[in-house]
């Protein structure tokens, strides 16, 4: 931490230069270049700590290390010691290829963002031995002088020693769209800083001679920065798909001991016992979850890119699908930041376009170029043709109003725009009308519009250049009422998202009234909205039960939105949060899923796991779609999973335990579990109904269980009926038994994938070419296996044609009750 000559609390800005200096221990001439290196070794260099970036080999640690990593490898270990050499290989270079291909995939999404990503600002201009000079931001320092020009991105916070029709841009700092008027001076209100300089600002008209107080971290930009420096939570999908591993790991560790246990107890072979309960713990384990989970994040991250995103960390895809809540900053992402003329009215608040018509001329002839000014000359585009300048008095920040005198089809005129409070004090009119329109002001800005005044009259004599004293009789001419509409997208953007379950709050550093406007425009409630003043006065435990109902925040602070962000997932939901700003980086960062846009600052895109290209809350439902489709389809491998793959070794396991030899050998496992394994490689392609992205999908460990606990047994119930009816009905020897049973186990398996990987009913959603090419040689193999010469290395022999009757006559009985318990099945597992 530096040596921080004014920490980030303090309001700087209530002092004067003098008091400043003394503290700063500098003066107002500037440094030498000797202090300034002294200083950069005290106060450190102007910049923030980087963010952690996970190297390669910890990355590959990372995910080594997750439960079912951890099962696999153990799994192929001891497949290899126990001579399954080609079964271990197989399953650690199942585990290597996803691995490889999370870490690769995330990597390149990283790499993408860093270029993405914006600088503050290269060069500074500071004042070093008693000249300006430009030197690197990072050596900016404490005392410091500077000097800021329009288009300059602020450097540093800096306390105004004095400046010239001086405004900046802080939409990054606060999402104020308009530019804030800045001035040299004393302030009395505590939370006026017209005075002060904020890095990460972007300096609009005038230039401004400031001191620098706080640089780096200490800045209000490198206060929210600082949030990147703290580790990453595991999100959503990776704590379910934690908890899922570790369930099956002790399962598998619980099934594999007692089937050991019991089968030595009872003076079965030692080494057969061991080679069975491997292949057994291999059979249990989804080896093919984490390439499944892979691939299918993957091609999701390759359908966004499509679509102008970029995912930073693959599973933020899941995590977007199974969001409940979206908070949002407002400009940028609900409105375009461009400042357009909204209306134009004339003295008595009738439309008409002279107002404007005058404004455009003053703003195009006096090359005014604030955005107020841009929005007048874009609004009257032509309002200018046929005149010329004659003199002007440049706009005064202290009188806020400037003039210009121009000459053209009316002769000599001269305008004067500005705010309205002080144009309208310099005209002719009665204290009646100069009330009406003072609330016609405060009307328009009820509705969320910026107002300026015009006022104008005629000039005689010559023409020279103006003067204050000049500015004097004037005619009101009317208002020029500006917006930051909402883009024309957002509100069908919100009504799909809402269509989708997933609710939208506005969580803004702009004005209330502003924000209470904009919320009404776009479809939100906007009966309550709460201000950063009312967040600061509730316990987290009131916040949590007041942002269920209130939809719109503003003059929030950055700690503020993140604290709303925390308190709706204490409330349960999953909240995502998409913002461009310095001030949204800690609700980014708070957030499930963090969202930023490509125009955004450096800060914002380093916070956010997914980069808009287009900064459109179209793109957001895109690919909450995507995310929810990714969802459904990782939901079909582990259902198919609890629903047969489990009740097959369970029955195995019991099966080992009653019968006098073993049920299948443990190569034959490993055969079926490979074959199963390659019948799914599928799954990633395969399409998925409107129905299944339509609401927020969530991983539950319950409702997961309700479908094991009723798919599971009725697999084993068709497993045990298999073994009566082989023994009972066809006195199948050991090694026909073995085989018949192989044959019917992957017939099911296999065919209920058809059945599992829809809600509806399978021949209504036909499954992808690719899955069903997979499944169905899969099966294809393991139907033929059994006949040919292969299949004696594996301890197969033929069936006789009367018991593969029977087997195909239980697939099928198998298959209906599948498909009639599903629906059951489906709804259990649905309940909260």
């Amino acid at each position: 931490m530096s040596d921080s000559p004014a920490h980030a609390d303090d309001r700087f800005w209530h002092l004067s230069p003098d008091q400043l200096c003394k503290r700063l221990g500098c003066g107002l001439t500037g440094l030498t270049a000797a202090d300034a290196a002294g200083r950069i070794a005290r106060f450190g260099p102007n910049s923030d700590a980087r963010p952690r970036v996970e190297g390669a080999a910890r990355a590959i640690m990372r995910r080594l290390l997750e439960p079912l990593s951890l099962i696999l490898l153990v799994a192929g270990i001891v497949s290899m010691l126990t001579g399954d050499d080609i079964g271990g290989l197989i399953i650690v270079l199942i585990l290597v290829l996803s691995i490889g291909l999370d870490t690769v995939q995330e990597g390149h999404a990283l790499q993408a963002a860093e270029v993405l990503r914006r600088s503050v600002a290269l060069k500074a201009e500071v004042r070093r031995d008693n000249e300006f000079r430009e030197i690197d931001v990072d050596r900016l320092v404490p005392g410091d002088i500077l000097r800021v020009r329009p288009g300059d991105i602020i450097p540093a916070d800096a306390l105004i020693l004095e400046c010239t029709a001086f405004t900046a841009g802080e939409a990054a700092l606060t999402g104020e769209p308009y530019p804030v008027q800045k001035r040299a001076g004393a302030t009395t209100d505590p939370d006026d800083t017209s005075n002060a300089l904020f890095r990460g600002a972007v300096a609009q008209t005038g230039e401004a001679i400031a001191l620098v107080v706080r640089t780096g971290r200490d800045t209000v930009f490198g206060a929210a920065a600082s949030a990147l420096a703290e580790a990453q939570t595991p999100s959503p999908f990776e704590r379910d798909l934690r908890e899922f591993g570790l369930v099956i790991a002790r399962a598998t560790l619980a099934l594999v001991l007692v089937v050991l246990t019991v089968r030595v107890v009872f003076g079965r072979p030692v080494m057969d016992s061991l080679l069975f309960a491997v292949a057994l713990a291999v059979g249990l384990t989804p080896e093919l979850l984490p390439m499944i989970t892979t691939v299918t994040l993957s091609r999701g991250a390759l359908r966004m890119a499509g679509r102008k995103v970029i995912v930073k960390r693959l599973a933020a895809i899941h995590d977007l699908g199974a969001m409940t809540v979206l908070c949002t900053d407002k400009t940028g992402t609900l409105t375009s930041a461009e400042i357009t003329l909204a209306k134009s009215l004339d003295a008595v608040g009738k439309d008409d376009a002279r107002a404007a018509r005058l404004g455009a001329i003053a703003a195009k002839l006096g090359g005014d170029r604030g955005s107020l000014d841009a929005a007048l000359v874009a609004g009257q585009s032509n309002a200018a043709h046929g005149w010329t300048l004659a003199g002007r008095q440049a706009f005064d920040f202290s009188r806020r109003l400037g003039s210009v005198l121009a000459t053209g089809p009316e002769g000599a005129l001269l305008i004067v725009k500005g705010a309205p409070e002080a144009v309208l004090e310099l005209c002719v009119m009665d204290d009646g009308a100069r009330t009406r329109a003072i609330a016609r002001v405060h009307e328009l800005a009820s509705e969320g519009l910026r107002s300026i005044a015009i006022a104008s009259r005629p000039w005689t004599g010559a023409t020279r250049e103006v003067e204050t004293a000049d500015e004097t009789d004037l005619a009101f001419e009317g208002l020029c009422a500006f917006a930051d509409p909402p883009k024309p997208t957002a509100a069908a953007a919100i009504a799909r998202l809402a269509a989708t379950g997933i609710t939208l709050k506005i969580l803004s550093g702009d004005d209330p009234v502003v924000v209470k406007r904009l919320a009404g425009l776009v479809g939100l409630n906007a009966d309550c909205v709460l201000s950063g003043a009312d967040i600061a006065e509730l316990s987290d435990e009131a916040l949590a039960v007041q942002v269920q109902s209130t939809d719109a925040y503003g003059r929030l602070a950055p700690d503020q939105k993140s604290r709303i962000v925390k308190a709706l997932q204490a409330g349960g939901a999953v909240v995502g949060f998409l913002g461009d700003g310095i001030n949204d980086a800690p609700a980014l960062k708070a957030a499930d899923i963090g969202l930023s846009v490509e125009g955004a600052t450096g800060v914002a895109q380093a916070a956010a796991d997914i980069i808009l290209l287009a900064s459109d809350l179209e793109v957001v439902a895109d690919g909450v779609e995507e995310g929810r489709r990714t969802f459904a389809n990782i939901m079909k491998y582990v259902r198919m999973g609890a629903s047969s793959n489990f009740g097959n070794m369970l029955s195995m396991a019991i099966a080992s335990m009653a019968l006098p030899f073993l049920p299948m050998l443990p190569t034959q496992i490993l055969l079926n579990n490979l074959l199963y394994d390659l019948s799914e490689l599928g799954i990633p392609f395969d399409q998925v109904s409107r129905a299944a992205t339509a609401q927020p999908q969530v991983w539950s460990m319950t409702r997961l269980a309700r479908f094991a606990a009723i798919m599971g047994p009725l697999s084993s119930v068709f497993d045990f009926l298999t073994f009566g009816a082989l023994i009972m009905l066809f006195h199948a020897s050991p090694d026909e038994f073995r085989t018949a049973w192989f044959i019917e186990s992957m017939a099911t398996q296999i065919l209920v994938i058809f059945i599992i990987r829809t809600n509806g009913r399978p021949w209504r959603s036909w499954p992808d070419p690719v899955l069903s090419a997979s499944s169905l040689v899969a099966l294809l193999v393991a139907m033929v296996v059994p006949f040919t010469p292969v299949g004696a290395w594996f301890g197969f022999v033929a069936p006789p044609p009367l018991m593969m009757a029977g087997i195909a006559l239980l697939v099928v009985v198998y298959l209906a009750c599948a498909e009639l318990l599903k629906p059951l099945a489906i709804r259990a597992g649905l309940k909260r």
